[in-house]
């Protein structure tokens, strides 16, 4: 109970975070953000091996963000870990800061790929693992955690990644997918229907779990099945509430693209803070 509880602090300290450097920066996303906290938390305080001082680390776990618009969520997480100071976090978007609008790995080499065309990230992080299984052979060092949009498989690149990974057996990748179910011209399932979502990466050959992506429990439970997996990829389906945390952002797809004025940031902080662990 300690260890959920410290996580349920992490993730309640990034998504203030999140409100805090997009009113500063006066532009991004605000609901994928918070509706990720939970599974940012979840991987850098219990689950991920890195190493913060030492971003380099050959045997760390790698994180490949393909959504890259969320990045305030992995900005925020990495800030809270130790990778740099939490003040940095009010430099996002500014011109020349570490923290661009898209993760910049130039700008950043702490991050393991740069993002921004949606449907790329899958593909990114099935080479990885596919030039780790070639390196360990079947002595797994180290897990490829890919994170990625509902709305972005809309996108053919994303299944031409999902067929291959399967067929090279790739059990050291860890998909979650931000099943949030908005973009931003309105619901996944109005401008291009996803569901049932879970039978077509079966239909892919991939090992599939649905699960609460805010229930800290659950996310670390189906993350140990996935590395008992043996043989084929996993793919955890988190449904996840947009917004989570601040009343008026939750599920209202406007939030997708849109941060906080002033008057919005008082508000989202006072119920934030307010959020008893």
């Amino acid at each position: 109970m300690e260890k959920i509880n410290l996580i349920k602090q992490k993730a309640k300290d990034i998504r203030i975070s999140i409100i805090e450097m997009l009113f500063k920066a006066k532009s991004g996303h605000s609901a994928g953000p918070l509706g990720m906290s939970d599974i940012f938390a979840t991987l850098y305080f219990s689950e991920m091996k890195y190493d913060a001082k030492n971003p380099f680390w050959e045997q760390r776990d790698r994180l490949v963000l393909s959504n890259g618009h969320i990045c305030p969520v992995l900005y925020a997480s990495m800030a809270h870990a130790g990778y740099f100071d939490i003040e940095k976090l009010f430099t996002l978007r500014q011109f020349g800061s570490i923290l661009q609008g898209h993760p910049h790995r130039e700008f950043l080499p702490a991050l393991e790929n740069s993002s921004g065309p949606l449907g790329s990230g899958l593909s990114q992080a099935v080479g990885m693992a596919i030039a780790d299984k070639s390196d360990y052979k079947d002595n797994k060092t180290r897990y490829i955690y890919c994170l990625i949009s509902d709305g972005e498989q809309n996108e053919g690149q994303t299944w031409e990644a999902a067929l291959l990974a399967p067929r090279e057996n790739l059990d050291n990748l860890i998909v979650i997918v931000d099943r949030n179910y908005i973009q931003i011209d309105g619901n996944t399932e109005t401008v291009l229907p996803l569901d049932p979502m879970d039978k077509k990466w079966e239909a892919f050959n991939w090992h599939v779990q649905t699960i609460d992506g805010h229930n800290i429990q659950k996310i670390i439970d189906a993350i140990s099945l996935a590395k008992r997996t043996l043989n084929k990829p996993s793919i955890i389906i988190a449904n996840t509430i947009p917004g989570k945390g601040v009343s008026f952002m939750e599920r209202d797809y406007k939030w997708h693209g849109k941060a906080p004025n002033f008057e919005e940031s008082e508000k989202a902080l006072i119920e934030l803070r307010s959020i008893s662990i």
